[in-house]
């Protein structure tokens, strides 16, 4: 009964202690995007010449959209797991997982309209690099949520309730988070065009 019981602290210790390197993992990530707002602040305050100087790509716009509708159906994937309907939480995580590749497409789209325009991530105008940057260093935290999501997809038949509960709140907490880092990038970039 001990070695049953010892089993479960450990087991809650450990999850507890992924929880915490998820989240200390995002504050670290929100302090990178802090720092490269700041950099970029800095660099279009020094001089009139400075700043984006092109109209975001209304791609930008669309990419939003699915990215917010990706967070819906994440939310409704962790409330069937919540609810034992394993089918339903599998397909709700296709169908954010579709979503988050058509939010990459989509950026990568945005990417190709800017450099149309004449708009190149190496440049002499800094400014319109930090767009590259910004949604770039987004994109590549975006790859890394899709993995996650596969992971929770494998996970919803082959984990017990309990163990494909806790995969659903760190995938759902990283998932919600890139939703709300693209929505400040986004915002951040469109008060700075």
């Amino acid at each position: 009964m001990l070695d049953i019981q010892a089993q479960t602290d450990e087991k809650l210790v450990q999850r507890k202690a992924q929880k915490f390197n998820l989240w200390l993992g995002m504050l670290g990530m929100f302090m990178m995007f802090a720092a490269l707002s700041s950099g970029f602040i800095v660099y279009t305050a020094s001089g009139v010449d400075k700043g984006i100087k092109t109209l975001l790509p209304d791609t930008f716009v669309y990419s939003t959209i699915v990215i917010v509708v990706s967070s819906l159906t994440m939310f409704l994937a962790h409330r069937a797991a919540k609810n034992g309907d394993s089918s339903k939480q599998k397909l709700l995580l296709m169908v954010t997982f579709v979503l988050g590749i058509v939010f990459f497409a989509l950026q990568v789209h945005a990417w190709n309209v800017l450099t149309e325009r004449g708009v190149y991530f190496v440049n002499n105008n800094a400014s319109q690099s930090f767009i590259y940057i910004f949604t770039g260093m987004h994109l590549a935290h975006i790859i890394a949520g899709l993995i996650v999501l596969i992971g929770a997809i494998i996970g919803a038949n082959k984990l017990s309730k309990d163990g494909n509960l806790f995969r659903m709140d760190l995938a759902s907490i990283f998932w919600h988070f890139l939703d709300l880092l693209w929505i400040y990038i986004y915002v951040f970039l469109l008060l700075n065009q």
